[in-house]
C-alpha cells in the first residue's frame, strides 16, 4: 500500500508540476529484452533525479514517463535485511561542526532518532551521520526523502518531505505496473501484433558497499537475486543489469544467476574488495584491453566514468581513449556515467552560462560519446537524454 499511495501522489505531481516535460508514449512487455538492442539505452540515474529528489518512486515513475529505457536504484540494506533504494547507506552526513553536509532524508531533524547518530568507517572513509543498517524498514518508512544537492537543484526542494524511502520490491512493482499498462495500451491499439513489438522498461540496480555489508552479516546478493527471480527476471535477455564497483560480489552473482552483470569502472582508485584482499590492481588496470577481457569472464558489460572514455583536458573533452573499442573487442557492452545537464557537471564547451545551476548542452556531450560507440548512458535528466539519443539515431551519417 505504501507503494500504491506513493505512485498515485507521483502521478498527480507530474501532471501538475512537470507538464511541460512530455514524451511519446512507450510500450512495455514482460521483463525480457533483445540482447541485440540497436538503439543506445537511456538509463535514468537514480530515477529522474534532475527533476525530483532521487531514489523516490516519484523519480522512477517520472523517468519512465519521460522515456527512460531503464531505471537505476542504488541499493543498501536495512537492519532487518531489506533492500532499499538510497544513494548511500549514510542517509544524512554531518560536518565536523555538526552541520549537515549531505542528506537524502530528514533524519537529522527527527529527535526520536538522535541517538542513532554515529561515526563509521565505510570503505575506509570515516563518516559521521545516520545509516540505513541501523534502522528497521518500519523506522525508515517514517522518514521522508530530501533533495541531495539543493544548492544546484533548488527547484527540487519543493518536493522535500513528500516521499518515502522505497524498497527494491516497490521499485519492481512500479516497473511491473508500468509495463502492464503499456502492454494493455499496445494491445488495445494494435492487438497481438502490436503486443509483440512492445519493449519493456528495465531495472538497473547497483549493489552499494557489498564488502561492508557482508562484514556486518547483511549480504546483498542473495536477497537481490531472489527478488529479481521472483518478479520474472531470468536469463541473459532479461531487462535488467546488476552493477557494482566491486569485483568479488559480481563474481559471486555470476554463480547465482544468469542475469546480465556490469562492472563499474571509476576514473581513479580501485575496487574496495581489492583493498580488503590486497589485490594491487586499480580501475585503470581493469580498463586495459587485458583487464576488459578478464571482466568478460564474469560480466556482460562495463559501466565507465566518462573520463575513462574521453579524459578532460583543461576542463574540455580531450582525446578519446581505446576503452570503448577494447571493451567491444572483449564482447562487452559499454554504458557511460553520469550525464547531467547542469553546467557544474558539463565539460566547459557545453556550458550555457557562468551559473553552475543553469542547464547547458548535455545533448552535445552525449553525442560525443555515442559517436565512440557507447551502448547506453546514465543520466539524471532522462527526458533530455531521450531527446539526445533519438536525435543521434535519426541524424544522417
Amino acid at each position: 500500500m505504501h507503494a500504491l499511495r506513493s505512485i498515485a501522489v507521483a502521478a498527480t505531481l507530474m501532471a501538475a508540476a512537470l507538464s511541460c516535460l512530455t514524451s511519446p508514449a512507450l510500450a512495455g512487455d514482460k521483463p525480457t529484452a533483445s540482447a541485440a538492442q540497436r538503439a543506445p539505452i537511456v538509463i535514468a540515474h537514480r530515477g529522474a533525479s534532475g527533476y525530483v529528489p532521487e531514489h523516490t518512486l516519484a523519480a522512477y515513475w517520472l523517468a519512465i514517463e519521460q522515456g527512460a529505457d531503464y531505471v537505476e536504484p542504488d541499493l543498501v540494506m536495512t537492519k532487518d535485511g531489506i533492500l532499499v533504494a538510497r544513494h548511500e547507506n549514510a542517509i544524512a552526513i554531518l560536518n565536523a561542526d555538526g552541520s549537515v553536509r549531505e542528506a537524502t532524508t530528514d533524519v537529522a531533524e527527527r529527535p526520536e532518532f538522535a541517538d542513532r547518530k554515529t561515526t563509521k568507517l565505510i570503505d575506509g572513509t570515516p563518516i559521521t551521520g545516520w545509516f540505513t543498517e541501523d534502522f528497521t524498514l518500519a523506522e525508515l518508512k517514517t522518514l521522508r526523502a530530501r533533495e541531495r544537492i539543493p544548492q544546484l537543484r533548488s527547484a527540487n526542494t519543493r518536493f522535500d518531505n513528500m516521499f518515502e524511502v522505497p524498497t527494491m520490491e516497490e521499485v519492481l512493482q512500479l516497473v511491473e505496473q508500468a509495463n502492464l499498462r503499456r502492454r494493455q495500451a499496445a494491445f488495445a491499439d494494435g492487438g497481438l501484433k502490436a503486443l509483440k513489438r512492445v519493449k519493456p522498461i528495465g531495472v538497473y540496480p547497483e549493489t552499494k558497499h557489498p564488502s561492508y555489508f557482508d562484514g556486518i552479516n547483511l549480504s546483498m546478493e542473495e536477497p537481490l537475486v531472489r527478488l529479481l527471480h521472483r518478479y520474472g527476471y531470468r536469463g541473459r535477455d532479461a531487462a535488467v543489469y546488476i552493477q557494482s564497483f566491486e569485483v568479488a560480489n559480481l563474481k559471486d552473482l555470476s554463480r547465482m544467476t544468469r542475469l546480465p552483470l556490469v562492472q563499474l569502472i571509476s576514473a581513479s582508485g580501485k575496487p574496495y574488495d581489492f583493498v580488503v584482499s590486497g589485490d594491487p590492481r586499480t580501475y585503470a588496470d581493469l580498463a586495459t584491453a587485458a583487464g576488459l577481457k578478464d571482466i568478460a569472464r564474469y560480466a556482460q558489460g562495463v559501466g565507465a566514468n566518462t573520463s575513462v572514455m574521453i579524459p578532460l583536458s583543461g576542463g574540455r573533452l580531450g582525446t578519446p581513449t581505446r576503452f570503448v573499442a577494447d571493451a567491444h573487442a572483449a564482447g562487452l557492452i559499454v554504458h557511460g556515467w553520469t550525464f547531467r545537464a547542469e553546467n557544474a557537471f558539463l565539460p566547459n564547451e557545453f556550458d550555457s552560462s557562468a551559473n553552475p545551476a543553469d542547464l547547458g548542452d548535455m545533448a552535445g556531450q552525449i553525442k560525443a560519446f555515442l559517436d565512440l560507440g557507447m551502448d547506453g548512458f546514465f543520466t539524471d535528466h532522462p527526458y533530455l537524454g531521450r531527446l539526445a539519443r533519438d536525435a543521434f539515431m535519426t541524424a544522417p551519417r
